[in-house]
Protein backbone atom coordinates (compact mmCIF):
# COMPACT_ATOMS: atom_id res chain seq x y z
CA UNK A 1 0.00 0.00 0.00
CA UNK A 2 1.36 3.39 -1.03
CA UNK A 3 1.67 6.28 1.42
CA UNK A 4 0.78 9.91 0.57
CA UNK A 5 4.47 10.69 0.10
CA UNK A 6 4.85 7.80 -2.36
CA UNK A 7 1.81 9.04 -4.24
CA UNK A 8 3.29 12.55 -4.47
CA UNK A 9 6.57 11.18 -5.77
CA UNK A 10 4.74 9.59 -8.70
CA UNK A 11 3.04 12.85 -9.66
CA UNK A 12 4.30 15.44 -12.15
CA UNK A 13 5.21 18.60 -10.22
CA UNK A 14 3.81 21.62 -12.06
CA UNK A 15 4.38 25.28 -11.17
CA UNK A 16 1.65 27.63 -12.39
CA UNK A 17 2.35 31.36 -12.90
CA UNK A 18 -0.50 33.15 -14.64
CA UNK A 19 -0.98 36.87 -15.21
CA UNK A 20 -2.87 37.41 -11.94
CA UNK A 21 -3.01 35.69 -8.55
CA UNK A 22 -6.65 34.64 -8.92
CA UNK A 23 -6.07 33.13 -12.37
CA UNK A 24 -2.98 31.34 -11.07
CA UNK A 25 -4.93 29.66 -8.26
CA UNK A 26 -7.88 28.81 -10.53
CA UNK A 27 -5.57 27.12 -13.03
CA UNK A 28 -3.69 25.27 -10.30
CA UNK A 29 -6.96 24.03 -8.82
CA UNK A 30 -8.09 22.84 -12.26
CA UNK A 31 -4.82 20.95 -12.82
CA UNK A 32 -5.08 19.31 -9.39
CA UNK A 33 -8.14 17.42 -10.63
CA UNK A 34 -5.77 15.34 -12.72
CA UNK A 35 -4.48 12.55 -10.44
CA UNK A 36 -1.14 12.54 -12.26
CA UNK A 37 -0.40 16.19 -11.55
CA UNK A 38 0.70 18.06 -8.45
CA UNK A 39 0.01 21.71 -9.28
CA UNK A 40 1.63 24.48 -7.21
CA UNK A 41 0.40 28.07 -7.64
CA UNK A 42 3.13 30.71 -7.79
CA UNK A 43 1.90 34.07 -6.53
CA UNK A 44 5.13 35.80 -5.55
CA UNK A 45 7.18 38.40 -7.37
CA UNK A 46 8.51 37.11 -10.70
CA UNK A 47 12.09 37.77 -9.57
CA UNK A 48 11.87 34.74 -7.29
CA UNK A 49 10.39 32.38 -9.87
CA UNK A 50 13.72 30.92 -10.99
CA UNK A 51 14.64 30.16 -7.38
CA UNK A 52 11.22 28.57 -6.85
CA UNK A 53 11.70 26.31 -9.87
CA UNK A 54 15.02 25.11 -8.48
CA UNK A 55 13.94 24.78 -4.84
CA UNK A 56 10.64 23.00 -5.49
CA UNK A 57 12.11 20.56 -8.03
CA UNK A 58 9.51 21.52 -10.62
CA UNK A 59 9.17 19.36 -13.72
CA UNK A 60 6.83 21.48 -15.86
CA UNK A 61 6.29 25.23 -15.78
CA UNK A 62 2.97 26.69 -16.91
CA UNK A 63 3.54 30.41 -17.40
CA UNK A 64 1.86 33.47 -18.88
CA UNK A 65 3.87 35.96 -20.96
CA UNK A 66 2.46 38.70 -18.73
CA UNK A 67 3.71 38.76 -15.14
CA UNK A 68 3.83 41.59 -12.59
CA UNK A 69 1.67 43.66 -14.98
CA UNK A 70 4.50 43.59 -17.54
CA UNK A 71 3.44 42.18 -20.95
CA UNK A 72 6.63 40.20 -21.69
CA UNK A 73 7.98 39.57 -18.21
CA UNK A 74 6.98 35.88 -18.26
CA UNK A 75 9.01 35.25 -21.41
CA UNK A 76 11.98 37.08 -19.91
CA UNK A 77 11.81 34.85 -16.83
CA UNK A 78 11.60 31.76 -19.04
CA UNK A 79 14.78 32.82 -20.87
CA UNK A 80 16.51 33.48 -17.54
CA UNK A 81 15.50 30.04 -16.33
CA UNK A 82 16.74 28.31 -19.48
CA UNK A 83 20.14 29.93 -18.97
CA UNK A 84 20.36 28.13 -15.61
CA UNK A 85 18.80 24.73 -16.34
CA UNK A 86 16.74 22.85 -18.96
CA UNK A 87 13.03 23.48 -18.54
CA UNK A 88 9.81 22.06 -19.94
CA UNK A 89 7.47 25.02 -20.27
CA UNK A 90 3.91 25.58 -21.43
CA UNK A 91 3.17 29.19 -22.37
CA UNK A 92 -0.41 30.42 -21.88
CA UNK A 93 -1.50 32.79 -24.64
CA UNK A 94 -4.42 35.21 -24.69
CA UNK A 95 -3.86 35.71 -28.41
CA UNK A 96 -2.74 33.19 -31.01
CA UNK A 97 -1.34 35.82 -33.35
CA UNK A 98 1.77 34.74 -35.24
CA UNK A 99 4.15 37.05 -33.37
CA UNK A 100 2.86 35.91 -29.96
CA UNK A 101 3.41 32.26 -30.93
CA UNK A 102 6.91 32.92 -32.28
CA UNK A 103 7.87 34.91 -29.17
CA UNK A 104 6.80 31.97 -27.01
CA UNK A 105 8.81 29.46 -29.06
CA UNK A 106 11.85 31.76 -29.07
CA UNK A 107 11.68 32.04 -25.28
CA UNK A 108 11.79 28.24 -25.01
CA UNK A 109 8.17 27.07 -24.91
CA UNK A 110 7.59 23.35 -25.47
CA UNK A 111 3.84 23.82 -25.37
CA UNK A 112 1.57 26.56 -26.77
CA UNK A 113 -1.79 26.73 -24.99
CA UNK A 114 -4.65 29.12 -25.68
CA UNK A 115 -6.49 30.37 -22.59
CA UNK A 116 -9.74 29.87 -24.48
CA UNK A 117 -9.28 26.08 -24.30
CA UNK A 118 -10.78 24.02 -21.45
CA UNK A 119 -8.69 23.11 -18.36
CA UNK A 120 -8.79 19.36 -19.02
CA UNK A 121 -6.99 19.98 -22.31
CA UNK A 122 -4.30 21.86 -20.37
CA UNK A 123 -3.74 18.71 -18.29
CA UNK A 124 -3.11 16.74 -21.47
CA UNK A 125 -0.78 19.47 -22.68
CA UNK A 126 1.26 19.37 -19.45
CA UNK A 127 1.58 15.56 -19.56
CA UNK A 128 2.63 15.70 -23.21
CA UNK A 129 5.34 18.31 -22.52
CA UNK A 130 6.54 16.36 -19.47
CA UNK A 131 7.09 13.35 -21.75
CA UNK A 132 9.44 15.44 -23.90
CA UNK A 133 6.99 16.13 -26.72
CA UNK A 134 5.91 19.45 -28.24
CA UNK A 135 2.30 20.55 -27.78
CA UNK A 136 1.25 22.71 -30.73
CA UNK A 137 -1.15 22.38 -33.62
CA UNK A 138 -0.01 22.01 -37.23
CA UNK A 139 -0.43 25.72 -38.00
CA UNK A 140 1.71 26.73 -35.01
CA UNK A 141 4.41 24.21 -35.90
CA UNK A 142 4.40 25.37 -39.53
CA UNK A 143 4.87 28.94 -38.34
CA UNK A 144 7.88 27.93 -36.24
CA UNK A 145 9.40 25.93 -39.11
CA UNK A 146 9.00 28.85 -41.55
CA UNK A 147 10.61 31.23 -39.07
CA UNK A 148 13.51 28.84 -38.55
CA UNK A 149 13.98 28.29 -42.28
CA UNK A 150 14.03 32.03 -43.05
CA UNK A 151 16.27 33.01 -40.13
CA UNK A 152 19.79 33.99 -41.26
CA UNK A 153 22.50 31.69 -39.95
CA UNK A 154 26.03 32.60 -38.98
CA UNK A 155 28.82 30.03 -39.32
CA UNK A 156 32.00 32.04 -38.92
CA UNK A 157 34.94 29.63 -39.06
CA UNK A 158 38.59 29.89 -40.00
CA UNK A 159 40.48 27.76 -42.53
CA UNK A 160 40.80 24.95 -39.99
CA UNK A 161 37.08 24.92 -39.31
CA UNK A 162 37.44 26.45 -35.83
CA UNK A 163 34.72 28.86 -34.81
CA UNK A 164 35.85 32.48 -34.81
CA UNK A 165 33.02 33.78 -32.66
CA UNK A 166 32.13 32.98 -29.08
CA UNK A 167 28.64 31.80 -28.15
CA UNK A 168 27.70 35.28 -26.91
CA UNK A 169 29.09 36.95 -30.04
CA UNK A 170 26.98 34.62 -32.18
CA UNK A 171 23.91 35.57 -30.13
CA UNK A 172 24.59 39.26 -30.75
CA UNK A 173 25.03 38.68 -34.50
CA UNK A 174 21.82 36.66 -34.72
CA UNK A 175 19.93 39.46 -32.97
CA UNK A 176 21.43 41.94 -35.42
CA UNK A 177 20.30 39.72 -38.30
CA UNK A 178 16.75 39.94 -36.92
CA UNK A 179 16.94 43.71 -37.36
CA UNK A 180 17.23 44.52 -33.66
CA UNK A 181 18.80 47.75 -32.39
CA UNK A 182 21.58 47.80 -29.80
CA UNK A 183 19.03 48.63 -27.12
CA UNK A 184 16.79 45.70 -28.10
CA UNK A 185 19.77 43.34 -28.24
CA UNK A 186 20.84 44.52 -24.79
CA UNK A 187 17.34 43.89 -23.40
CA UNK A 188 17.07 40.40 -24.90
CA UNK A 189 20.52 39.27 -23.79
CA UNK A 190 20.45 41.09 -20.43
CA UNK A 191 23.51 43.19 -21.28
CA UNK A 192 24.29 46.89 -21.23
CA UNK A 193 24.27 48.73 -24.55
CA UNK A 194 27.96 49.50 -24.02
CA UNK A 195 28.70 45.77 -23.74
CA UNK A 196 26.73 45.10 -26.94
CA UNK A 197 28.84 47.69 -28.77
CA UNK A 198 32.01 46.06 -27.50
CA UNK A 199 30.82 42.66 -28.73
CA UNK A 200 30.05 44.14 -32.15
CA UNK A 201 33.49 45.73 -32.43
CA UNK A 202 35.11 42.38 -31.58
CA UNK A 203 32.94 40.67 -34.20
CA UNK A 204 33.93 43.32 -36.78
CA UNK A 205 37.58 42.68 -35.98
CA UNK A 206 37.31 38.88 -36.18
CA UNK A 207 35.30 38.79 -39.40
CA UNK A 208 37.12 41.60 -41.21
CA UNK A 209 34.13 43.89 -41.62
CA UNK A 210 33.84 47.52 -40.63
CA UNK A 211 30.13 48.18 -40.09
CA UNK A 212 26.78 46.70 -39.20
CA UNK A 213 25.89 46.86 -42.91
CA UNK A 214 28.82 44.66 -43.98
CA UNK A 215 28.06 42.27 -41.14
CA UNK A 216 24.43 42.10 -42.30
CA UNK A 217 25.57 41.35 -45.85
CA UNK A 218 27.84 38.57 -44.57
CA UNK A 219 24.94 37.10 -42.60
CA UNK A 220 22.65 37.22 -45.62
CA UNK A 221 25.24 35.63 -47.89
CA UNK A 222 25.91 32.82 -45.39
CA UNK A 223 22.19 32.15 -45.24
CA UNK A 224 22.65 31.27 -48.92
CA UNK A 225 21.68 33.02 -52.10
CA UNK A 226 19.15 30.24 -52.74
CA UNK A 227 17.39 31.10 -49.48
CA UNK A 228 17.39 34.79 -50.31
CA UNK A 229 16.05 34.02 -53.79
CA UNK A 230 13.35 31.83 -52.26
CA UNK A 231 12.43 34.70 -49.95
CA UNK A 232 11.92 36.96 -52.93
CA UNK A 233 9.99 34.41 -54.97
CA UNK A 234 7.71 33.42 -52.09
CA UNK A 235 7.03 36.85 -50.68
CA UNK A 236 3.61 37.07 -52.33
CA UNK A 237 2.51 33.52 -51.49
CA UNK A 238 3.89 32.55 -48.06
CA UNK A 239 2.53 34.72 -45.19
CA UNK A 240 5.57 34.38 -42.93
CA UNK A 241 8.10 35.22 -45.64
CA UNK A 242 5.92 37.99 -47.01
CA UNK A 243 6.00 39.61 -43.57
CA UNK A 244 9.82 39.45 -43.49
CA UNK A 245 10.08 41.15 -46.89
CA UNK A 246 7.44 43.72 -45.94
CA UNK A 247 9.26 44.57 -42.69
CA UNK A 248 12.52 45.12 -44.59
CA UNK A 249 10.75 47.23 -47.21
CA UNK A 250 9.10 49.36 -44.52
CA UNK A 251 12.41 49.88 -42.73
CA UNK A 252 14.06 50.89 -46.02
CA UNK A 253 11.27 53.37 -46.77
CA UNK A 254 11.73 55.02 -43.38
CA UNK A 255 15.32 55.83 -44.37
CA UNK A 256 17.46 53.17 -42.64
CA UNK A 257 20.56 52.68 -44.86
CA UNK A 258 21.21 49.15 -43.53
CA UNK A 259 17.70 48.06 -44.52
CA UNK A 260 18.03 49.80 -47.90
CA UNK A 261 21.25 47.91 -48.66
CA UNK A 262 19.76 44.63 -47.46
CA UNK A 263 16.71 45.19 -49.66
CA UNK A 264 19.00 45.90 -52.61
CA UNK A 265 20.75 42.59 -51.92
CA UNK A 266 17.45 40.67 -51.88
CA UNK A 267 16.34 42.18 -55.19
CA UNK A 268 19.76 41.41 -56.66
CA UNK A 269 19.77 37.70 -55.76
CA UNK A 270 16.13 37.20 -56.69
CA UNK A 271 16.04 38.70 -60.21
CA UNK A 272 12.92 36.90 -61.35
CA UNK A 273 11.65 40.14 -62.90
CA UNK A 274 13.59 42.60 -65.12
CA UNK A 275 12.66 45.36 -62.70
CA UNK A 276 14.35 43.57 -59.77
CA UNK A 277 17.83 44.62 -60.91
CA UNK A 278 16.55 48.19 -61.31
CA UNK A 279 15.10 48.13 -57.79
CA UNK A 280 18.35 46.65 -56.47
CA UNK A 281 20.42 49.51 -57.88
CA UNK A 282 17.80 52.10 -56.89
CA UNK A 283 17.95 51.04 -53.22
CA UNK A 284 21.75 50.84 -53.41
CA UNK A 285 21.91 54.46 -54.62
CA UNK A 286 19.43 55.61 -51.98
CA UNK A 287 21.44 53.90 -49.24
CA UNK A 288 24.68 55.51 -50.40
CA UNK A 289 23.06 58.93 -50.49
CA UNK A 290 21.56 58.50 -47.01
CA UNK A 291 24.90 57.32 -45.64
CA UNK A 292 26.65 60.27 -47.28
CA UNK A 293 24.17 62.72 -45.71
CA UNK A 294 24.75 61.13 -42.32
CA UNK A 295 28.50 61.47 -42.75
CA UNK A 296 28.20 65.14 -43.67
CA UNK A 297 26.06 65.78 -40.61
CA UNK A 298 28.68 64.18 -38.39
CA UNK A 299 31.55 66.20 -39.87
CA UNK A 300 29.67 69.42 -39.16
CA UNK A 301 29.76 68.51 -35.46
CA UNK A 302 33.54 67.92 -35.39
CA UNK A 303 36.40 70.30 -34.84
CA UNK A 304 39.32 70.23 -37.27
CA UNK A 305 41.38 68.28 -34.73
CA UNK A 306 38.62 65.72 -34.17
CA UNK A 307 38.16 65.32 -37.91
CA UNK A 308 41.90 64.65 -38.37
CA UNK A 309 41.85 62.16 -35.50
CA UNK A 310 38.85 60.33 -36.97
CA UNK A 311 40.48 60.17 -40.40
CA UNK A 312 43.73 58.82 -38.95
CA UNK A 313 41.82 56.10 -37.06
CA UNK A 314 39.82 55.27 -40.20
CA UNK A 315 43.02 54.96 -42.23
CA UNK A 316 44.53 52.65 -39.61
CA UNK A 317 41.37 50.53 -39.56
CA UNK A 318 41.24 50.27 -43.36
CA UNK A 319 44.91 49.29 -43.44
CA UNK A 320 44.23 46.49 -40.98
CA UNK A 321 41.11 45.50 -42.93
CA UNK A 322 43.19 45.23 -46.11
CA UNK A 323 45.50 42.76 -44.38
CA UNK A 324 42.53 40.64 -43.25
CA UNK A 325 40.36 40.87 -46.35
CA UNK A 326 42.03 42.56 -49.37
CA UNK A 327 39.02 42.02 -51.63
CA UNK A 328 36.80 44.12 -49.39
CA UNK A 329 39.25 46.86 -48.56
CA UNK A 330 40.45 47.43 -52.14
CA UNK A 331 36.97 48.60 -53.06
CA UNK A 332 37.00 51.16 -50.25
CA UNK A 333 38.79 54.44 -51.05
CA UNK A 334 40.95 55.81 -48.24
CA UNK A 335 39.56 58.82 -46.35
CA UNK A 336 40.77 62.19 -47.60
CA UNK A 337 42.76 63.99 -44.89
CA UNK A 338 41.75 67.59 -45.51
CA UNK A 339 38.06 67.41 -46.41
CA UNK A 340 34.88 67.09 -44.45
CA UNK A 341 33.62 64.22 -46.59
CA UNK A 342 32.10 61.21 -44.86
CA UNK A 343 34.65 58.56 -43.94
CA UNK A 344 34.11 54.83 -43.59
CA UNK A 345 34.70 54.17 -39.91
CA UNK A 346 33.80 51.17 -37.82
CA UNK A 347 30.36 51.76 -36.38
CA UNK A 348 28.70 49.52 -33.83
CA UNK A 349 26.00 52.00 -32.84
CA UNK A 350 22.40 51.76 -33.96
Amino acid sequence: MFSDSDSRKNKIRVLVADSSRIHTHLLADALKRDPLLEAIPFDSDSRSLVAAMMGLDIEVLVISPSLDEQPSRGLEVLRELRAVRPVRAVVLLDSLKDEAILDAFRAGARGIFSKSQPPDVLSKCVRCVYQGQVWANSQELALAVEALASAPTVRAVNASGMSLLSKRELQVVRCLAEGMTNREIAERLKLSQHTVKNYLFRVFDKLGVSSRVELLFMTLSQAGSAQARALGEAKDSVPGLSDEFAILQKAAETGLPAAQLALAQLYLVRRKDPQDIVHAYMWHLIALERASQGGKHITEMLTAEQLDEAQEKASAWLLRLKEVSPAISESSPPPQPTTRAATKTPKADD
